[in-house]
């Protein structure tokens, strides 16, 4: 099943079961990736977002909410703050398991070894060997 489908199945369920939040969060992921599939056909691209631009919505989906999270909590917001997680919780169901600090020193170490980095100049080649590998699993910003 696709990641569409499961984000479409997700939200009949949601309509069946009256989660009014859950619905409400289904529907902003589908209008988020319905606006990249309109970007793309202006660009040329009939066929939409694939499943590794989906990924990297849902991506970015989880790090504003987290970002907002934070101001709310820093403004006094505690119910908006508990919102915006609550958002990030049904967001990250659709994306890949994250990996933890070990993983991700292992990867990194796997790409320097594959890219051949011996320098600082070589980040690029690193990362787009990690994008290219782990999209949805790791915050590359971290990284």
């Amino acid at each position: 099943m696709s990641m569409r489908e499961e984000i479409n199945a997700a939200m009949k369920q949601a309509m069946r079961d009256r989660a009014a939040e859950r619905l409400l969060t289904l529907r902003l992921i589908s209008a988020a990736i319905k606006d990249r599939d309109i970007a793309l056909r202006g660009e040329g691209n009939e066929d939409g977002a694939g499943c590794d631009e989906v990924l990297g919505i849902l991506s970015k989906m989880v790090k504003q909410r987290h970002e907002s999270a934070r101001t709310y909590e820093e403004g006094g917001r505690l119910d908006l703050a508990e919102r915006e997680q609550s958002e990030v919780l049904i967001i990250e169901e659709f994306l890949p398991k994250q990996l933890d600090a070990s993983e991700i020193t292992t990867a990194i170490e796997a790409a320097i070894a594959e890219v051949g980095a011996t320098s600082i100049r070589d980040m690029g080649k690193i990362m787009g060997a990690l994008k290219s590998k782990y999209t949805g699993q790791m915050d590359f910003g971290k990284v």
